[in-house]
């Protein structure tokens, strides 16, 4: 852990261990699991998932992932029982533990612009891999060369960038991809999750990506006890708080969130 960390976490950690229920907010992929080329493959580290389940027992903190992924891709990668609430495609689609979701509407010009470049991309992906998102356009270069890479990215800013202006969309970068979408960010997902809670329920996020930065921020003006954690093999600039590296370091702020809430 970096300096500062174990400080900032105990205060933190106090705080839950003398609150009636607080709200553990995860992101999934670089954060719960390691990446894969193949997102299917994409399984929680070691020892993980026993970790989350023991928090779920203790029955005195909500665990919520806010995801990039469709939000039912999640509960059987987790195998928790019962299932978490998933906030999926960065926080547009909210699905329920007990398996009914909620959309964000799209205006009709940007349902209209998402539809024509899907149907372009489909036909010609410029290399890299196109996933269709039902809010969003995503291409993906993880897994090219570097200068595969560099030529996927410039293609697809050619193509997303002019739709980007249009209102309802914007771009959104993460690590090895670029996604065109409309709705809510993972911010606008927390802030909604703290203020269902309650003003004085402490929460924390953690997340590794670019994505994950509107979170930090959002968690970071709670007024209640907050952490925001920056789960990641390297450091970067960012509004987190603290600065952990999967799997261990993670695996040990799950068992310190495990002995505070005894």
């Amino acid at each position: 852990m970096t300096r500062g960390t174990a400080k900032q976490l105990s205060t933190f950690l106090r705080a839950t261990s003398e609150a009636p229920k607080s709200l553990l907010l995860l992101d999934y992929d670089g954060t719960l699991a390691g990446f894969r080329v193949d997102r299917f493959q994409a399984r929680p580290w070691a020892g993980v998932t026993q970790q989350l389940r023991k928090i779920q027992e203790q029955r005195r903190t909500k665990i919520v992932i806010i995801t990039g992924r469709p939000p039912e891709e999640i509960p059987p990668m987790l195998e928790l029982d019962p299932a978490p609430e998933v906030w999926g495609l960065h926080g547009a689609k909210r699905l329920f533990p007990d398996g009914h979701s909620e959309m964000e509407t799209q205006p009709p010009g940007v349902k209209q612009a998402l539809q024509m470049l899907r149907e372009l991309l489909k036909n010609n992906p410029i290399g890299g891999l196109f996933e269709d998102k039902p809010n969003a356009a995503v291409m993906h270069w993880r897994g090219h060369s570097p200068r595969e890479a560099r030529e996927i990215a410039h293609r697809t800013r050619m193509l997303f960038e002019p739709l980007a202006k249009l209102e309802g969309l914007r771009l959104l970068k993460f690590e090895s991809g670029l996604e065109l979408r409309a709705g809510r960010d993972k911010g606008g997902a927390v802030r909604e999750i703290m203020r269902e809670a309650g003003e004085d329920v402490p929460a924390a996020y953690l997340g590794d990506d670019y994505t994950d930065e509107a979170a930090f921020e959002a968690v970071n003006e709670a007024k209640a006890p907050h952490l925001s954690v920056l789960v990641r093999r390297t450091k970067r600039e960012t509004a987190a708080d603290v600065w952990i590296r999967p799997p261990q370091e993670l695996r040990n702020f799950l068992n310190r969130w495990i002995d505070a809430q005894r």
